[in-house]
């Protein structure tokens, strides 16, 4: 079995509330998990305004196929423009 991990840190703009930026982060969530059947969640920086940190994992057998898949959910998700990604730690773990 091999998984993919991925976990992106995002800057906000224009924010005044947490409870502006749980809406922009649930968008994300939501329309990630529906698209490409992942397991993703807000994993850090719960408390920052002007920052989020989401976590995605997928599982398969091929970590050429799994890797693809982590780099077409980055894209779409920049594609949103709700955020700007400042960064991307992405792993593919043979288990």
């Amino acid at each position: 079995m091999i998984v993919g991990t991925l976990k992106l840190t995002f800057r906000l703009y224009a924010i005044s509330s947490l409870k502006e930026k749980r809406g922009i982060v649930k968008k994300i969530v939501e329309r990630t998990k529906n698209r490409f059947n992942a397991s993703v969640a807000e994993t850090g920086l719960n408390d920052f305004i002007d920052k989020a940190e989401i976590g995605a994992a997928v599982a398969g057998n091929d970590a050429a196929f799994l890797n693809s898949k982590l780099d077409r959910i980055v894209g779409f998700i920049d594609d949103m423009c709700l955020a700007e990604i400042i960064d991307v730690e992405m792993e593919v773990i043979n288990l």
